[in-house]
C-alpha cells in the first residue's frame, strides 16, 4: 500500500520552497515512485505584487489543491482555512502530513492535530514540518515574534519531525530560540535542478566594459536592497561596475524610489529565467536581514559566479568557514571558502567587500571554483529526493 503524504505549503510564490516542493511532490507521486508514495500538494494563492510558479508546478506533472483563505498573514480566514484542510485530510487520509512555511505550518498541523484525534479512534498519522527559513528575526517587532515564537513552540511539541536546512539554522531554531527537543531535528539541505543552470564562463573585461554585480530575489523588505543600492552608491567611482536588481515584489516602487533618491544608477530588470541572469552577471549579491537557505547564492555557486553576501542564517553553512577577516579604514569584511560576508546590514563592510571582490581576478576565480564544485556535490535535486524518501520509510517503520 502507498505511504499518502499531503504537503502543505502557504502560497506557491517565486523562491526556493516553491521549487522544492514542486520536485518532491514530481518524485514522489504514485506512478513516479513506483506506488511506494502517493503525494497530494496542497496551496494558497499567490497575493497580487508577487510570481506565481503554479506554472511551474503544472508542468512538471504537479497540479495542486488550492485553498484560497490560506494568505500569509495571520487572519480570521484562518479558521476557514484550516477547516478546509481538515475536510480535505478526512478525504485524502494522509499517512503523513508535511509542512513547509510558518502560515502552513500552523494551520496544516492544526487541522491535522483534528484530523487525528476527531475520531473514535486516533488515526495513525506523523507530522514532519520543514523550516525553509524563519521569521523570528527580522521580520516583526518584539511581541508579534514572541506570539509567533509560541505558537512554534507549541506545534513542536506535537510534531514528530523538525527539518531544517542547515546547521546553522538549527542552532537558531532550537538553540537560540528554543523551538523543539534536539532529537526531532534533521538536516536536509535544499536540493536544486543543477542540470537546469549554465556554467558561467570567467569575463575579465577591459575596464571600459560593464562588469555586473546583481541581487536576485523577491522585493520584500527581509531582502534588504536599501544595503544593496547603499554599497552601490560607494562604489560610484568604479564607472564599469553595473548594479541590476532582478526580481519582483511589493516594494518594488519603494526601492525604485530610493535608487534614485541615493543617485545609484540600478537597473531593474524583473524575473528572469535563471539560465539568462546567471550567464550574464559577474558577481551576485546578497543583502537579507534574514536568510534560510539563500537559493541564489547557491545557483550562482553552482553556475561558478562568485558570490557576496550578509552573514545571515544560513549563508555561513553555504559559504563555509572564515578564512581571513580584513579590515580597511574601518570597514570588515570577511573572506569564507566559497564567497564574502559582512555583517548584516553593515554598508561599509558590504561595500568593502564588494570591492575587494569587483577588484581581485584571482580571488573570483577562486571562489568561483571552490563554490561550483560543492554546489554540485552539496544541493542536487537527486540527493534531496533520496534523503526525503529515507525520512518517510522511516516514519512508515516507526508507524
Amino acid at each position: 500500500m502507498s505511504t499518502r503524504i499531503a504537503r502543505v505549503i502557504a502560497r506557491l510564490n517565486v523562491g526556493g520552497p516553491a521549487r522544492h516542493v514542486t520536485w518532491l511532490s514530481q518524485a514522489l507521486g504514485k506512478k513516479a515512485s513506483g506506488g511506494e508514495f502517493e503525494t497530494a500538494l496542497v496551496t494558497g494563492t499567490v497575493p497580487p505584487g508577487e510570481d506565481d510558479m503554479s506554472g511551474f508546478a503544472r508542468e512538471r506533472g504537479v497540479t495542486p489543491v488550492i485553498i484560497p483563505e490560506m494568505s500569509r498573514e495571520i487572519s480570521p480566514r484562518d479558521a476557514i482555512t484550516i477547516w478546509k484542510l481538515f475536510r480535505f485530510f478526512r478525504r485524502y487520509r494522509p499517512d503523513i502530513v508535511h509542512t513547509h512555511t510558518a502560515k502552513a505550518g500552523t494551520t496544516a498541523r492544526i487541522a491535522g492535530f483534528l484530523y487525528r484525534w476527531l475520531a473514535l479512534r486516533p488515526r495513525r498519522v506523523k507530522f514532519v514540518h520543514t523550516f525553509h527559513g524563519h521569521i523570528f528575526r527580522g521580520y516583526y517587532g518584539r511581541a508579534k515574534t514572541g506570539f509567533f515564537l509560541l505558537i512554534e513552540k507549541t506545534l513542536a511539541r506535537m510534531t514528530d519531525v523538525i527539518i531544517v536546512l542547515s546547521e546553522q539554522q538549527r542552532r537558531e531554531i532550537h538553540e537560540d530560540f528554543g523551538v523543539g527537543r534536539r532529537e526531532q531535528f534533521r538536516i536536509i539541505p535544499l536540493g536544486l535542478d543543477l542540470s537546469e543552470l549554465p556554467t558561467a564562463q570567467p569575463r575579465d573585461r577591459a575596464t571600459a566594459q560593464p562588469f555586473t554585480v546583481a541581487i536576485i530575489g523577491r522585493l520584500t523588505p527581509i531582502k534588504n536592497h536599501d544595503l544593496f543600492l547603499r554599497a552601490a552608491a560607494r562604489l560610484r567611482d568604479l564607472p564599469h561596475v553595473r548594479f541590476v536588481i532582478y526580481g519582483d515584489g511589493s516594494e518594488r516602487a519603494a526601492i525604485e524610489s530610493r535608487a534614485t533618491e541615493l543617485g545609484t544608477p540600478a537597473v531593474f530588470a524583473g524575473t528572469r529565467p535563471a539560465n539568462e541572469i546567471y550567464s550574464s552577471i559577474d558577481i551576485a549579491a546578497l543583502t537579507s536581514l534574514n536568510e534560510g537557505t539563500p537559493l541564489t547564492l547557491i545557483e550562482a555557486m553552482a553556475t561558478g559566479v562568485p558570490a557576496i553576501s550578509t552573514a545571515v542564517g544560513g549563508v555561513v553553512d553555504v559559504l563555509g568557514a572564515v578564512q581571513q577577516r580584513v579590515s580597511e579604514d574601518g570597514a570588515v569584511y570577511e573572506i569564507r571558502e566559497r564567497g564574502i560576508t559582512a555583517a548584516s546590514n553593515d554598508e561599509a563592510g558590504f561595500a568593502a567587500g564588494l570591492r575587494r571582490l569587483v577588484q581581485d581576478a584571482a580571488l573570483r576565480a577562486e571562489l568561483a571554483a571552490r563554490g561550483r564544485a560543492f554546489a554540485h556535490a552539496t544541493y542536487s535535486k537527486e540527493r534531496l529526493i533520496a534523503d526525503m524518501i529515507r525520512l518517510y520509510r522511516e516514519l512508515k517503520i516507526e508507524n
